[in-house]
C-alpha cells in the first residue's frame, strides 16, 4: 500500500505582473488502487496540480507539502519523482524527433528500475501492450510522438503507464481530443493497468464522458485553485446535469 499525500498546497506561476497564485490550499490523499477524478472549469488549477506534482519548473510551490510514502516529493528532482513512482500522462504529449518509441521506453524502464529489462521478455511485453492498445507495431520504430495523431499520442501515454508500472499515475485530460473509439481504447488501457496492478490514478478531466468507462472511487471539484466539493461517482453525474455554475455564481442573499 502506497500513499500520496498533499497538504495545504499553494502554487504560483510567474507572469509579467509578478507571481500569480493558482493553487490556494489543496488537501488531497491518494491511496494505492484507488481512482480519483478531478473535475472543474477551465482555469481552476487542475493541470497546475498535475505539473506541480511532476516537478515542472514553471510552477513555484509557495506553501504546503507533498509526500509519497512519507518521502518529501517536493525535495526530489523530476527524475527522482519518476523513480519514486510518479507518472504523468500529459494533455499535450511532446514530440521527440530522432528517438524511437522502443528506445525511449526501454531507456525509461531502465532508468526507473535501475537495470535494463531482459530483452526477450521486454519485447514480448511491449508487443502485447501495443496490441491491447490497438497500436500498429510499426510505431515502435517511429520517433516519439512525431507525426502521431492525437489519439495515437494518448495511446502511447497509456503504453508508457503500463510498461513503467508507477505507484501513482496522473492523467491530465487524457480524454482531450479523442474520438469515441480512441476514448474507449484508452479507457480500457487505464482499466487494464489498474486491474492488474495496485496503481493509484489521479484522473483530471472537464467532462464526464471518460468516467463512463473509468469508474472513479472519488470525485473532487476544483474551483479557483482549491477543492470546492468532494464525493463519490454520483458527484460526476450531478456535474453532468448541473454544470459548474453553482460553484461560480455567489448565492443570493
Amino acid at each position: 500500500m502506497s500513499t500520496l499525500e498533499i497538504r495545504d498546497l499553494h502554487v504560483s506561476v510567474e507572469t509579467k505582473e509578478g507571481a500569480k497564485p493558482i493553487l490556494r490550499g489543496v488537501d488531497l490523499t491518494l491511496d494505492s488502487g484507488k481512482i480519483h477524478a478531478i473535475m472543474g472549469p477551465n482555469g481552476s488549477g487542475k493541470s497546475t496540480l498535475a505539473y506541480s506534482l511532476a516537478g515542472h519548473p514553471k510552477y513555484q510551490i509557495t506553501a504546503g507539502t507533498v509526500t509519497l510514502d512519507g518521502e518529501d516529493v517536493l525535495a526530489m528532482t523530476v527524475d527522482e519523482r519518476a523513480r519514486a513512482g510518479l507518472f504523468l500522462a500529459m494533455q499535450y504529449p511532446v514530440e521527440v524527433p530522432g528517438v524511437s518509441v522502443s528506445n525511449f521506453l526501454r531507456t525509461a524502464k531502465t532508468a526507473i528500475d535501475g537495470e535494463a529489462p531482459a530483452l526477450r521478455t521486454w519485447v514480448k511485453d511491449v508487443k502485447r501492450a501495443m496490441e491491447d492498445l490497438r497500436m500498429d507495431p510499426a510505431f515502435a520504430e517511429r520517433s516519439v510522438n512525431e507525426g502521431f495523431s492525437g489519439g495515437e499520442k494518448k495511446r502511447h501515454e497509456i503504453l508508457q503507464m503500463e510498461l513503467l508500472s508507477p505507484k501513482f499515475a496522473i492523467l491530465d485530460e487524457t480524454d482531450s481530443g479523442l474520438d469515441v473509439d480512441a476514448l474507449r481504447v484508452v479507457s480500457e488501457g487505464v482499466n487494464r493497468v489498474h486491474a492488474k496492478t495496485d496503481v493509484g490514478v489521479l484522473l483530471i478531466t472537464h467532462y464526464t464522458r471518460i468516467l463512463r468507462y473509468i469508474k472513479p472511487d472519488f470525485v473532487h471539484v476544483f474551483v479557483d485553485g482549491k477543492i470546492a466539493e468532494e464525493g463519490g461517482s454520483e458527484l460526476a453525474d450531478r456535474l453532468e446535469a448541473e454544470g459548474y455554475d453553482r460553484y461560480l455564481v455567489p448565492a443570493s442573499a
